[in-house]
């Protein structure tokens, strides 16, 4: 009989231990699912621009983006502040600050001026922005070539900068460098004329007598 009374007790024992087992491993698996699904922190993501508007100004460079950025979390991230950097350029060109948060792509002298300010982009998902960035005496007046571009972020739950995407400006398209407008930021085949334009632009950007539009007046046409 004793040998059966230790048989059984290896195998309540055994039993008992499997369902320990179990148990804990489903209690993980609650934890992490919820974790998972409540309370991940996740990242922003955000793609290259298909257009851009820009003008050069004197020593001045003004350039709008449209910008997605998606949430991959389900918690909400906090915005606090974006540049604009171009980091094969030298040190000397200082990056481009957010100064506005425009309502549509193509600049005009009815829109109404919104100063950049912290915002949130809910969890799991996606917010379109139109953001301007701006340096005075930054040392950078685009020419006609494609330029290595990095759009920056400041987050609530990080401390530094944190890079979004990378991508290329394609400052060959600005044609009409006193004027702000839109162009196309897709690589295209420039005209003879249009690349000579190109070429130019920057030496001639100076003598153009258009005002930045931060309430003054400017030669873009309204969308």
């Amino acid at each position: 009989m004793v040998p059966l009374k230790v048989a059984a007790d290896q195998i309540a024992s055994s039993s008992l231990t499997g369902a320990s087992v179990v148990s804990v491993c489903a209690l993980f698996f609650t934890v992490a699912s919820f974790w998972w699904l409540n309370a991940r922190q996740g990242r922003l993501k955000a793609w290259e621009p298909h257009s851009f508007a820009a003008i050069v100004h004197g020593s001045t460079a003004r350039l709008r983006l449209p910008l997605v950025l998606h949430n991959t979390g389900p918690k909400p991230i906090v915005v606090q502040d974006l540049i604009l950097t171009f980091p094969d350029e030298p040190a000397s060109h200082l990056p481009l600050l957010w100064v506005s948060s425009p309502s549509r792509l193509q600049p005009g002298p009815d829109e109404e001026a919104k100063l950049p300010a912290g915002f949130v982009v809910p969890g799991r998902e996606a917010q379109q922005l139109f953001l301007e960035f701006e340096a005075p005496f930054s040392g950078f007046l685009p020419k006609a070539r494609d330029y290595k571009a990095q759009i920056q972020v400041r987050v609530g739950h990080r401390k530094g900068w944190r890079p979004l995407p990378t991508f290329s400006l394609r400052a060959a398209n600005i044609v009409d460098p006193g004027r702000y407008t839109v162009y196309n930021n897709a690589p295209v085949e420039l005209t003879k004329e249009d690349q000579r334009r190109a070429d130019a632009a920057p030496r001639t950007a100076g003598r153009t007598r258009g005002r930045l539009p931060s309430g003054r007046q400017e030669t873009g046409a309204p969308a």
